[in-house]
């Protein structure tokens, strides 16, 4: 069954190429923003790698940058067609092309969609990457002598300052581990020495924070260290006193901040998807009413067109049902033959 047959006469078929030229420029611009989209994303993701335990995220903006790319390959050869489809003696030369390419541009245009669809669905993976990466990177803060994490104590203090935020849930996550290095360390002070001995792991723990959990914005001096002594401040109560340092765990503002990132980004790319979509509609229904012109000597007759010539299930079959085929066949053969081993010749 023919889905979506139209009409198209002589001047119509002119105007749906003119068209359709118009806006497989603006699809391929699109891809090109696309392409950039998927840069910034990557960009962003790895200035925040030290804190990030995976990089199965990176699949997002992996994706974006190759359908932005396959975007401008698509759309510059559907320019060509339409230029191409206003002379009749030109466009069979398309014939034998235009079936890969639909294919090939069909499975681009999905890959787009799931791009999409990932930007919004990937926050349970970048939490969990966060949890872990944030993590470690508050138990490794005090190795600024070690290789390989010499700057980690930098990178720290830097984001709790730019996103305002301090430890992975909230500033507790600081009394759980030594950040200040032992080389910072009176070992003969009284105090030190009772605070590692009485950790059953020999670590110097205390109730306070880096600088950089300091909220600037304050009125009072920051108090970093001691939080939870009242009699160590004057006119303190931790249980009811509005800390002047930041609330917010740093888990939740990179969560927050991504999360934003990648659903403006995925409106944007749902926006480019409709436009491809819009361009591979089009040309199909070019290619089927410039198919009756083709030989034909009279190129200013009313043609038809059509969106499909066969209902969905039917064209989906036609298109891989050959690859289904050839798939089918080798792993038969694998399953048959002996590894090491060649079917005999037929004599």
């Amino acid at each position: 069954m023919v889905v979506m047959k139209m009409k198209f006469p002589f001047q119509k078929r002119v105007k749906l190429a003119q068209g359709l030229w118009l806006l497989s420029w603006c699809a391929t611009v699109a891809g090109a923003i696309t392409f950039t989209l998927g840069c910034i994303l990557k960009a962003e993701l790895r200035r925040r790698a030290e804190v990030m335990d995976n990089a199965d995220i990176h699949i997002v903006p992996n994706t974006l940058m190759i359908v932005g790319l396959a975007s401008l390959g698509i759309n510059y050869f559907a320019s060509k067609i339409c230029q191409d489809a206003l002379d009749a003696g030109r466009f069979p030369r398309w014939k034998t092309f235009l079936k890969p390419y639909f294919a090939v541009s069909c499975f681009f245009t999905v890959l787009m969609l799931l791009a999409v669809i990932m930007s919004y669905a990937m926050k349970g993976n970048l939490e969990s990457s966060l949890k872990v990466g944030l993590r470690n990177g508050i138990r490794f803060y005090k190795d600024t002598d070690t290789p390989g994490r010499c700057f980690q104590k930098q990178n720290i203090d830097r984001l709790q300052m730019d996103f305002q935020c301090c430890g992975n849930n909230d500033h507790k996550d600081w009394f759980e581990v030594q950040w200040i290095s032992n080389r910072y360390l009176d070992f003969n002070s009284k105090e030190v020495k009772v605070r590692v001995k009485s950790n059953v792991d020999g670590r110097y723990l205390v109730d306070g924070v880096p600088f950089s959990c300091c909220n600037p914005t304050s009125p009072r001096p920051c108090i970093q260290y001691h939080l939870t002594n009242n009699s160590a401040h004057y006119n303190y109560e931790y249980e009811t006193e509005e800390l002047n340092i930041y609330l917010r765990g740093c888990r939740e503002a990179l969560v927050n901040y991504y999360m934003g990132l990648m659903n403006t980004i995925g409106a944007g790319v749902l926006s480019v998807f409709l436009l491809q979509g819009s361009v591979l509609v089009s040309l199909r229904f070019l290619q089927t009413a410039m198919e009756a012109v083709a030989g034909n000597e009279n190129t200013e007759i009313e043609t038809e067109g059509y969106l499909l010539e066969k209902g969905l299930k039917d064209t989906f079959m036609e298109y891989f049902d050959p690859v289904l085929k050839f798939l089918l066949l080798k792993n038969q053969v694998q399953e048959g033959t002996p590894a090491g081993t060649t079917a005999p010749a037929s004599s």
